[in-house]
C-alpha cells in the first residue's frame, strides 16, 4: 500500500490542490486525511488560498480512496460538505508486508487527529482497551497491536517512537506549519514513512517499520 498523508489543510484550496498532485506523482493507492480540513480555526490566520469549497472540489475525485479522521476544527456543517466517511475519533488501517527477516507481518496504523488520544503516551495495546469485544477468526480476544500512530493537530512534522514503542507520524500542515517548518505532507510506502516539502516534494525525513521492528 502507498498512501498520501495529509493533515491540517484548514481550508486552503491552493495547499490541497498542490498536495494532491503528489497522489499521482507517487502512484498512491490511498489518502490518509487526519483532520482540520475545511475550517481555518479561531486561533489561526487565514491560510494562503483560503477557499473551503475549493478544498471540497479538490478532494471529491478521491472520495473512494480516502480514510479520514475528524479534527477538533471539523464542525458538523463542514463534514456535510465532504462526501466520504469520516471517523469521529479514529480509524485503523492494516497493511501486509514482509519484514527484514523475510516474514509476513500485519502493520496496523492508527489514524486520529491527535487532540483526543495523546501521541506521547499512546500504547501499542490501545485497541484492546478501545475495542474490548473484538475477537480474531478463532473466537479469541483480539490483540491487534498498533505499530504507528498517524496524527496532526500540532502542525509540526514528526517521525519518532514514543516511550511506549509506537511510531508517531505527524505529516505537519500543508497550509499553516509551525515551528519554523515549511508546509509539508507525509507518505506511507509499504512500511516506510517519509515527510516531504509541499512545494517541491523533497524528502525531509524518513523511517521504516521494516528497519525498526
Amino acid at each position: 500500500m502507498r498512501a498520501l498523508i495529509l493533515s491540517d489543510i484548514h481550508g486552503s484550496a491552493i495547499a490541497a490542490r498542490q498536495a494532491l498532485t503528489f497522489f499521482e506523482k507517487f502512484h498512491c493507492d490511498k489518502i490518509f486525511l487526519l483532520g482540520d480540513t475545511l475550517y481555518h480555526g479561531p486561533r489561526n490566520p487565514l491560510p494562503a488560498g483560503h477557499g473551503p469549497m475549493g478544498v471540497v472540489e479538490a478532494l471529491r475525485p478521491y472520495g473512494d480512496k480516502i480514510v479520514a479522521a475528524r479534527g477538533n476544527c471539523d464542525a458538523d456543517v463542514d463534514l456535510m460538505m465532504l462526501d466520504f466517511p469520516i471517523a469521529d475519533e479514529y480509524a485503523v488501517v492494516e497493511d501486509e508486508l514482509t519484514d527484514a527477516a523475510g516474514k509476513q507481518k500485519t502493520i496496523r496504523l492508527f489514524l486520529s487527529h491527535g487532540h483526543i488520544f495523546m501521541p506521547e503516551c499512546f500504547p501499542a495495546n490501545a485497541l484492546s482497551q478501545l475495542e474490548p469485544a473484538a475477537v480474531d477468526n478463532d473466537g479469541n480476544k483480539s490483540d491487534r497491536p498498533i505499530d504507528a500512530y498517524l496524527y496532526g493537530h500540532t502542525h509540526i512534522y514528526q517521525l519518532q517512537k514514543n516511550f511506549k514503542g509506537v511510531l508517531m507520524v505527524n505529516p505537519g500542515s500543508t497550509s499553516l506549519p509551525k515551528g519554523g517548518n515549511p508546509p509539508t505532507f507525509g507518505l506511507y510506502d509499504n512500511g516506510k514513512f517519509s515527510i516531504h516539502r509541499l512545494e517541491t516534494g523533497e524528502e525531509l525525513a524518513s523511517t521504516s517499520l521494516r528497519d525498526n521492528p
